[in-house]
């Protein structure tokens, strides 16, 4: 398959313009902010928009690509870390603090992917939480019966904590976290009365 073609100055102008203000927007409004608004916000007409990004996912993927890829490497240092519960509880916590400085992460851990592109680093990014929460669990420090989907229910309680707090206590997360880590550790475990969300079931939960 051919390479793309290098973009013209002006219309890589426009990219960079039209992406800076889709982090502002959506920053500022959330991801369903009107598109017209963002090409205005770069000084553009809407064509020039679609001309760019055919749709809004496909903007959203261009928003948020870095913050993707701060996601995966979040991963990989945690990886890193010897311990395993110690990798387990590094994580989680630097995903609640991305999410915690960067309202378009908790948009979009809320949505569903919403472009091939986020779902790709999406899938890269579970297999590494994958391997780390089998870690924890086969030295026994992370209860057995917990699963990669159910960090969704750390996700929306972060994100509703936040929504809540983040202008009178803005570190409360961390005490709702520490509380969360507790419950997990595999000397605290009780039998659970239902069994998790499957993965087909969590991308349901995620359309609404």
């Amino acid at each position: 398959m051919p390479e793309d073609k290098p973009l013209r100055s002006d219309a890589e102008r426009n990219r960079v313009a039209l992406v800076t203000a889709a982090r502002e927007i959506f920053e500022e409004r959330g991801l369903d902010a009107p598109l017209k608004d963002i090409a205005a916000h770069a000084g553009v007409a809407i064509g020039t928009l679609y001309n760019r990004f055919p749709t809004r996912d496909a903007l959203i993927a261009a928003a948020v690509a870095d913050r993707l890829e701060a996601g995966g490497r979040v991963a990989e240092q945690a990886l890193d870390i010897t311990d395993p519960w110690e990798s387990f509880v590094f994580l989680v916590e630097k995903i609640c603090e991305l999410q915690a400085s960067d309202r378009i992460l908790g948009d979009l851990a809320l949505r569903n992917p919403p472009s091939a592109a986020v779902e790709h680093a999406r899938e890269y990014g579970h297999s590494l939480m994958r391997r780390i929460i089998v870690r924890a669990q086969e030295a026994g420090a992370l209860r057995p019966d917990w699963t990669l989907e159910d960090i969704a229910f750390i996700t929306w309680s972060h994100i509703s904590v936040l929504a809540a707090t983040s202008t009178v206590a803005p570190d409360l997360w961390r005490r709702n976290l520490a509380l969360i880590f507790d419950g997990l550790r595999a000397k605290a475990a009780h039998p659970l009365p239902v069994p998790a969300l499957t993965e087909d079931q969590l991308m349901q939960a995620m359309r609404g």
